[in-house]
């Protein structure tokens, strides 16, 4: 292997890591908000408890995620600078405004609200402790909205000028309105969602199967679980779709007549030979099989959900719980769906890493095969046990349930034997 096929492959090795941490905090944070949002406003006491009960146990889940998450995304973020000096050289100007920004947003406002979230629950007014949560949840989409608008800017450069061998940045509007930027923001929206989604119906079928005494916090956990995964599936899937017209009109090498079709195909890598020059243009059976890949789960997925739906919903559905090994099988589905999606769309536009403006070969640094192998194994080696600490952090806390004290009281981080009641966790008023 090359330098650069090396460079490519650590790429989106720990992408592809961070990826599956940012999809499971698009979901939970949702989750999460919904719960506390409901027991704010849920005049009920023993509901309201169970409600901010329900908050605490998936919010821990999240909080755990998202800390893991942080330090997945610097590992990534550190590639920038080590193997795509060619990059930050030509367009650094335009695609690192965006990702500045996303920075900001994520790494100060977010985590910010959601410091102030984790130690607040015994110190601020409810309704200032429902606003964090709401903070939280427009920041950590607003941070991946940011993202997708400087890979926007790959898939479809707009907003900039050639000068002196570097892209300068001459509308910003441009930029933040690209269609194609827009449009995978609104497809990752469902995927998150159907992430979260997931993890909660998992966690709470494995709790039913056990018969656990917490049947009514399950249930509840589950169905709620369900429906954003419901969503979130269906979201994506028509979003897909919507977004297929606006990539494939600047990139018609990803239509699937060019990638199914060898007529079809010759004519299309006429029309980009004619454009950009001699070369094989058409991607191969692999990147139509992540197409399929990807098509197959969310056709396939959604006549089950809806299928399972009267289940679900109906008043046997807590007792039906030799069913709910089913709902395991669904873990891996949102997660190699989006994977399958990601390389579809980052392998499509090969061999530009910026369309139209800028080769792959031309924006790597200059390394040697050796050091691209030893940085290789190394991000991949802590990623993977970012990935792996993080699963199981989740699935320990998991299982121990949601009568596991969290977060703090009286200033101390409460341990798992500490004995408190969930209601007195969130005043009405300032302490």
């Amino acid at each position: 292997m090359t330098a650069l096929d090396l460079a490519r492959l650590q790429f989106a090795t720990t992408t592809a890591i961070h990826w599956l941490f940012v999809m499971v905090t698009l979901g939970l944070v949702v989750a999460v908000v919904i719960l506390q949002t409901r027991a704010f406003f849920t005049r009920d006491a023993a509901k309201r408890e169970l409600l901010y009960r329900m908050t605490r146990y998936w919010g821990l889940l999240y909080v755990i995620n998202y800390a893991v998450g942080i330090a997945s995304g610097i590992v990534m973020e550190f590639q920038f600078g080590t193997n795509w000096s060619g990059l930050s050289h030509l367009v650094g100007d335009v695609f690192g405004a965006p990702l500045a920004v996303e920075t900001l947003v994520a790494f100060v406002a977010e985590s910010t609200f959601l410091a102030l979230w984790i130690f607040g629950w015994e110190r601020l007014n409810r309704g200032v402790h429902l606003a964090l949560i709401w903070l939280v949840a427009f920041t950590a989409y607003a941070s991946a909205f940011w993202v997708l608008v400087a890979n926007g800017f790959m898939q479809d450069p707009r907003g900039y000028e050639l000068a002196d061998g570097r892209a300068n940045l001459t509308d910003v509007g441009a930029l933040i309105a690209n269609p194609n930027a827009l449009m995978a923001f609104l497809h990752v929206i469902g995927a998150g969602l159907a992430a979260g989604g997931v993890i909660i119906v998992v966690v709470s079928s494995a709790h039913l199967f056990r018969r656990t005494a917490e049947r009514d916090f399950y249930v509840r956990s589950f169905r709620l679980g369900f429906l954003l995964g419901l969503f979130g599936m269906t979201w994506a899937f028509g979003t897909g779709w919507a977004q297929y017209g606006v990539v494939t009109e600047n990139q018609p090498a990803k239509t699937m007549d060019a990638l199914s079709n060898s007529t079809k195909a010759a004519e299309v890598n006429a029309l980009l030979t004619e454009r950009f020059g001699e070369g094989d243009w058409v991607g191969g059976p692999g990147l139509f099989a992540l197409f399929l890949v990807m098509m197959m789960i969310a056709e396939l997925g959604q006549p089950f959900m809806f299928l399972m739906s009267p289940l679900v919903f109906g008043k046997l559905s807590a007792r039906l719980w030799w069913v709910m090994p089913l709902f395991w099988l669904a873990l891996p589905l949102p997660f190699v769906a989006a994977l399958s999606g990601w390389l579809f769309r980052e392998l499509g536009r090969q061999p530009w890493i910026v369309y139209g403006v800028q080769r792959t070969a031309d924006a790597v640094s200059d390394h040697s095969v050796s050091t691209m192998w030893t940085s290789f194994v190394v991000f991949t080696a802590i990623g993977l046990t970012l990935l792996v600490t993080n699963w199981w952090l989740i699935a320990r806390n998991a299982v121990a349930g949601p009568n596991r004290p969290i977060f703090t009281y009286g200033g101390a981080l409460l341990g798992p034997d500490a004995a408190v009641s969930p209601s007195t966790l969130v005043k009405d008023g300032p302490s």
